[in-house]
């Protein structure tokens, strides 16, 4: 009978058997990760394993267990590295921990130069990720949970059952080491899997395999929808660019929401359903001027019809054109309230350049940033950004780098 653990090894190592380079097989001293890198290193050759032990230091035997670990995994004759990480919760301490973590596989990689890092996720990680979802609301996106490959990331065992890992652990005498954390019920993932799964394993003795089907038919149902989200992304305009409301109220709703998801993760702001069906909200309101949206990780800011997201500390304004002064008794400096023009189309007559933003449909994260040019002799504003050229100047007023009598924006 095949072993299930060999064959799901030999799957993960067979495309990389004609790449150069290391392997690297992230290892906690747990029972999943310690049989993993136990069989890459006899499937590969421990020449070409690289164990990377992550110390989140929330024990006091942490230490202890990551130089276990790097003696184990070197012992074996693979080579080893740890390396200690501060966790500092905002919220979840888990979540936390996971990002510090992942932040440090991939700066290990980077120096080592592993182009794949390995990872020992099992079905019960799996089934326990959706149901955590499920109880946080997620979409169906989100039931997707773990996937089997993301990035440099894999996970060969993710569709093993952790029994088959433990028995292989005592089998190999390998020195497992039980994290208390994982029995904690004060952890979200700790309650689920000691107090609420064996209760609904009750009514469902295969509440497991369930869960696990219900995120292989969610992730096929995303694979599909992404393109369908990516095309629309595309007709709304470039991501690190306002995108059109219009373009994207007029969409389905299912493919409007997974396309305002792809649109926040590419630009690294932080959110969960709640703000996505906020943003969605506010992308198919009807038109109303400015309005801002706070997200755990940035702000979108829908400005009549188009909507802009940024990562970061909200209000910080995007950066304006490159452009230098013309030549002559003129002054490029930004524009302050009160600064007044008389633009071409109003043949001369006088207006703020608050008003003028205003008809222009400007979003105010531009407007921070706009600049005019002043005649020194006389103060008067001969040309402004996103506005144009005043009444009966000439394009010499304009200053280096504006693309003709309407910049970038322009009303004209």
């Amino acid at each position: 009978m095949p072993d299930p653990i060999a064959s799901a090894v030999a799957a993960a190592l067979a495309p990389l058997s004609a790449r150069a380079g290391a392997i690297g097989v992230a290892c906690s001293g747990g029972a999943d990760s310690l049989v993993l890198a136990d069989a890459v290193i006899e499937a590969a050759g421990a020449e070409r394993v690289v164990v990377l032990v992550i110390d989140h230091g929330l024990h006091p035997d942490s230490a202890a267990v990551a130089r276990r670990v790097v003696a184990w995994a070197r012992g074996r004759g693979a080579a080893a590295v740890a390396e200690r990480v501060a966790v500092a919760p905002a919220g979840s301490l888990e979540a936390a921990a996971r990002d510090a973590r992942y932040a440090a596989l991939d700066r290990l990689a980077e120096r080592l130069g592993l182009g794949v890092v390995l990872l020992g996720h099992t079905a019960r990680d799996q089934a326990e990720t959706v149901l955590l979802r499920i109880l946080r609301g997620t979409g169906p996106a989100g039931l997707a949970a773990i996937p089997p490959q993301r990035g440099r990331f894999e996970r060969p065992f993710l569709a093993l059952d952790r029994r088959l890992i433990e028995e292989r652990a005592a089998a190999r005498g390998l020195p497992v080491w039980e994290d208390p954390m994982n029995a904690d019920v004060r952890h979200a993932r700790a309650r689920v899997r000691h107090e609420l799964l064996p209760h609904l394993r009750e009514v469902n003795p295969n509440l497991d395999a369930a869960l696990i089907r219900l995120a292989g038919i969610a992730a096929e149902w995303r694979e599909a929808i992404d393109g369908l989200a990516a095309t629309l992304l595309a007709s709304a305009g470039p991501l690190d660019a306002a995108l059109d409301c219009r373009t994207l109220a007029a969409a389905p709703a299912a493919v409007r929401k997974r396309a305002l998801q792809l649109a926040l993760e590419a630009g690294g702001v932080g959110h969960g359903a709640v703000h996505l069906e906020a943003l969605d909200r506010l992308v198919t309101a009807p038109s109303r001027g400015e309005v801002c949206l706070d997200l755990p990780g940035g702000r979108a800011v829908r400005s009549y019809d188009t909507l802009t997201l940024s990562s970061g500390a909200a209000g910080q304004g995007t950066p304006a054109t490159d452009l230098t002064a013309p030549v002559g008794p003129y002054v490029l400096r930004r524009w302050r309230p009160g600064d007044r023009m008389r633009p071409a189309r109003l043949a001369g007559r006088s207006r703020k350049l608050s008003d003028l933003y205003t008809d222009a449909k400007v979003p105010r994260i531009q407007r921070a940033s706009a600049r005019v040019v002043e005649r020194t002799t006389d103060g008067a504003i001969v040309w402004a950004e996103h506005v144009g050229l005043a009444f009966g100047e000439r394009e010499n007023c304009l200053p280096s780098g504006a693309t003709g009598p309407t910049q970038k924006g322009g009303i004209f």
